[in-house]
């Protein structure tokens, strides 16, 4: 047995420490939530059905891999079942695509400022993160980014739409971009908000290419954040090696239930993604008088305040509305909720 003088406390990898923290604002004096692009509307009934019947068996585990709610996607989607994984959130199968791609030594080049997350799992996951500067209208620098590959990069990711600024990459430079990537460096297009571009590309072609996987979610459109489901659709041979590094039984059997109903309720989903669509319009108007907001095609909008975003987002939170603060850069904004535009507008033009 190992003898010590003292008592130390068990010590974390030194990685630990440098993760920067994932920040969500929420207290107890917040009435209207406009901080974490949640959907306005409460989910399609038919999955609040769904998840109270599997509640109802929740004594029991999940099946392994989701492999229900996989052959609903295949069959949604029109593609072959060995071409989707599914997990608890679109985040945690980035994080199974960086723990099983990368690793010390290697890097992922993403954008920034964009989701806050990626630099968190891939540090988790060992590699180095790369981030490449946005462009001057807040949209990914293609050219920058192609620059920024190494020898040592295993993947790239794209958010598209890109999140925090809510912009989007012309469908042509994002297959520039995609096919501009060496073959063995993984491709990642996060597409978490693509329900609410009226204009989405249709980015399934792309995975002709065997180094390409395309992420999306049901925490936004379909409303179900608070049960953590998400898919991804790539080739086989990049399905098959998530899932050695997968937990078992992680999507849940109530959140898999919830999911796979939601997917057939097209009306509602119709009906969150206009509301959003048309609030966003709305509150993008509104707010033109007080910033050079970026046309969004998600269900926020990004306003490049600088160094005010901290004080604009203690001024709401006060009022009782959480927004998203990135400091000395702007302020991010759920849309949705009408309660939202007034306390954000007299933030931004305090009275004296």
């Amino acid at each position: 047995m190992r003898e010590t003088s003292a008592s130390p406390s068990p010590v974390p990898r030194p990685l630990v420490d440098s993760l920067p923290s994932y920040s969500r604002a929420a207290s107890a004096s917040i009435r209207w939530r406009a901080s974490s692009n949640e959907a306005p509307i409460p989910p399609s009934p038919l999955a609040v059905r769904a998840a109270a019947d599997a509640a109802a068996k929740a004594h029991l585990y999940p099946s392994l891999g989701g492999e229900g709610l996989i052959e609903a996607l295949a069959d949604h989607v029109g593609i072959a079942p060995d071409r989707v994984a599914v997990g608890p959130g679109s985040l945690a199968l980035l994080e199974r695509l960086l723990l099983a791609y990368t690793g010390a030594g290697t890097e992922v080049v993403h954008a920034w400022r964009s989701y806050e997350a990626y630099p968190i799992v891939v540090t988790i996951a060992g590699a180095r993160s790369v981030a490449v500067p946005l462009d001057a209208f807040q949209r990914h620098d293609v050219d920058a980014m192609l620059r920024s590959i190494t020898g040592r990069t295993r993947v790239l990711i794209i958010c598209d739409p890109n999140n925090p600024t809510g912009t989007i990459l012309d469908p042509a430079e994002v297959e520039r971009l995609v096919r501009s990537v060496p073959s063995d460096v993984l491709v990642v297009i996060d597409e978490a908000y693509r329900e609410f571009d009226e204009n989405a590309p249709d980015t399934l072609g792309l995975l002709t290419l065997p180094n390409v996987a395309l992420l999306r979610t049901f925490s936004k459109a379909y409303g179900l954040a608070g049960l953590r489901a998400g898919y991804l659709l790539a080739a086989p041979q990049i399905c098959r090696t998530i899932q050695k590094v997968a937990l078992p039984f992680a999507l849940s059997r109530i959140a898999e239930a919830a999911a796979t109903a939601a997917l057939a309720d097209d009306d509602h989903l119709r009906s969150v993604v206009q509301t959003v669509r048309t609030r966003r319009e709305q509150l993008a108007a509104k707010l033109s008088t007080v910033a050079d907001v970026p046309q969004s095609r998600a269900n926020f909008l990004w306003i490049p305040i600088g160094a005010r975003a901290a004080s604009v987002a203690a001024a709401c939170a006060k009022a009782g509305l959480s927004v998203r603060s990135f400091p000395g850069e702007g302020v991010r904004v759920t849309v949705g909720d009408p309660n939202v535009d007034d306390i954000l507008l007299k933030s931004l033009h305090p009275t004296p």
